[in-house]
This record gives C-alpha cells, structure tokens and sequence, in this order.
C-alpha cells in the first residue's frame, strides 16, 4: 500500500501524522511512503529525517492524494483538500464530523473511506486516538485560562493560585473524562479552587477519591451548574459524547450572571462545544467576548505543542495504521472492532450513528456495505 502524509494546512496547525520512526515501520512492513517537503518541520522533523529512513518526498500534496491508497493526516481535510480525495482512498485523521455538516457533506461526495481517530474506540469504551490530544488539550486549558485571566489579556486580572492573603481563582470543570481531569490536575496544581462536575456518580466518587482537596465534585445537571456560575473565574468545557455534538451546559442566558472579564475555555469546541456561544478560533485570533465573558476556543489547542503532541498522536496511531495497510481496511474492519467503530463513512453512506443523528441524514449498518 501506498501511504500519503500531506503538510497540515490548517491555520497554525504544526503537527505531522506520521513520524519518521513509523515511516521505517510501515515501510518494513513492505509498503511505501510519500510525505509532502516540510510536513514534518513544524514537529521538529526534516525532509532529511524521513528520507534516511526510505521515505520520498513530495513537493506538492496533490501528487500525494493523486497516488495515495491511504492518507494520514492529523486534522480534518478542509475545502481546498475536498477535490483532492478520491473515491475509494482511505483517510485516516480526526474528523469531528458531527460538528460539520459540510465537511460531512463534502466526504459523502467524494465516496472515500473516512476512519476517524476520535470513535476508534476500545472494549472498555476508551478512546485511544483520543486520549492522547485529550490529555495535552486538557493540560493547555488552565494555562490559557490563567494567561487569559491577565488583565493585559483581557480578563479579570486574577491569579490563579492567589498569594498569601488572598483567595485562589475559582475554577469550574464541565466534564470529568479525559479532558476535564487533566485539566483539574492542572489547574489545582496552579493552586485554585477547582469544582469538576459530571453526570456519573461512580466517575464522581473515582475523581474524589485520587484528586487533591482543593479539588470538589459535583453532579453536572442545570441547578448545580447555574448555582457555581457566578463563582467562577475560568469555566473550562470538557464534555464528550463520542461521535455526535457536545450537550449545551451553558446557555448564552447564563452568562448574564458570570462575573465580568471571566474566562471560557471551551475544548469540546471541536464536537461543536459545550457552552451555547462558543464558534472555533485559531491560535491567531484566539478569543472573542460575548457579554462581557471572554471566550477562548481554538479547535486544535495541541498544535500549539507540536513536538509533543505530535509524539503522543503518532505512539497511538501507528500500531492502527499498520494493521490498515497490511490488512487493507476491509479485513482490517472486520477483524478488528476498533478499528470498524471508527470507520464514519464508506461510497458515500454515514456508517456511524452519531454523524447520522447530528444532521438527520440515513444511517446504515457497516455490515451491509462489508459483507
């Protein structure tokens, strides 16, 4: 099989979907990889690092799609890569369909075989592409939050940890997954006083007992969450429903009764976000105001840490990639469960339940179309 690694073109996106080490692995395993010239320089990776280990380089990345049986890639293709795919090409990267209508609409199209990272999904019902990005982007939220609470940049001009004699920052945890308790270690580390919330008791009682005591619980529904909004400094989103949109926790009503300058950082923006007046931002033009409440929500948050996360990203993906191309994705999905969960859409049909249900388009069993 032939393996394509195009340049991310996504605004100040720095990451690479495949390192030269799995290069090696996958050409070791008797296929061929192609990179596009400089995919791998903003992760701290060279045309040179690649080609050492029998990959070639591309200079343009319609060379890639126009001879790739498989695309990896880090982000969603976005318009100007839609034409480019084609029918029967497998593109294995993030997708967030459900956030999407027309990159949805646009993949359906073009007839590829969409094997998304984020509902490639274990026994135990974790998410291995996931966890990786979920715990860098849930590590990143306090730190923008508290650059953000600077009065230079916008906030309250609140520390997150206090000093002596005065309060810490108040810091409310939408979600008690991945994300919301990377974030929660994070931002109780910084010494505030941190409240995460879920909608699961036994997760609940998990997170009271390995969190430090300035970290609370509490259960996630309106009453609770309308009652420690006036409280809060920063809210950090962190919900995640696999494949389908994030639930709206916050409506735009509520933020009538935050503080003034206080702090949004919404990382399930990428499924659509967990805070009603929450729209993606880039790390360019990273946040907006909308009634006096500041919001931050860059959609690819990792890419600001490429070394690192492109490291975390590609030690998970590989042994996936690998299994793809020497099995080809038809034996590959039927083989392996994870690998068929995560596999959206196939000739133009949604095989996955939550990109259906989020635009009221026809679902169909995998199994109708894989025989």
């Amino acid at each position: 099989m032939l393996i394509g690694v195009p340049k991310e073109i996504k605004a100040n996106e720095n990451r690479v979907a495949l390192l030269p080490v799995g290069a090696e692995i996958l050409i070791n395993n008797g296929h061929k990889v192609v990179v596009e010239t400089n995919a791998g320089r903003g992760s701290g990776f060279s045309d040179d690092d690649y080609k050492a280990v029998g990959a070639e380089i591309a200079n343009k990345p319609d060379e890639i799609y126009a001879a790739a049986n498989m695309i990896m890639k880090v982000k969603e293709p976005i318009d100007k890569e839609y034409t480019m795919i084609r029918e029967g090409q497998i593109v294995f990267t993030y997708f967030h369909f459900a956030a999407d209508k027309e990159l949805t609409e646009a993949m359906m199209k073009n007839k590829c075989v969409a094997i998304a990272y984020e509902t490639v999904q274990r026994v135990d019902k974790s998410l291995p592409l996931l966890i990786p990005m979920s715990e860098v982007a849930g590590r990143m939220a306090p730190q923008e939050g508290a650059k953000y609470l600077e009065k230079a940049m916008g906030g309250r001009g609140v520390l997150l940890g206090g000093v002596p004699g005065t309060g810490p920052a108040e810091v409310m945890v939408l979600g008690g997954g991945i994300v919301g308790t990377n974030a929660a270690k994070i931002a109780a580390g910084f010494g505030a006083r941190v409240t995460i919330f879920d909608n699961n008791l036994y997760r609940l009682r998990y997170l009271d007992d390995v969190m430090p005591k300035n970290v609370m619980t509490a259960m996630s529904n309106q009453y609770y969450i309308r009652t420690a909004l006036p409280k809060a400094d920063l809210v950090i989103g962190a919900v995640l429903i696999p494949g389908a949109k994030a639930p709206k926790l916050v409506t735009r009503e509520m933020l009538s009764i935050m503080k003034e300058a206080s702090v949004i950082v919404d990382v399930s923006v990428d499924q659509g976000g967990c805070i009603e007046t929450c729209r993606p931002t880039t790390h360019e033009n990273p946040t907006y105001v909308v009634d006096g409440v500041l919001h931050y929500c860059v959609a690819n948050m990792p890419g600001a840490v490429p070394h690192t996360s492109t490291l975390a990203l590609t030690n998970a993906t590989l042994p996936y990639a690998v299994e793809i191309a020497n099995k080809g994705f038809e034996k590959a999905v039927k083989t392996n469960n994870e690998i068929k969960l995560g596999l959206n859409i196939i000739d133009g049909k949604i095989v996955y339940k939550g990109v259906a249900e989020a635009f009221g388009f026809t679902y169909y069993d995998v199994s109708s179309i894989i025989n």
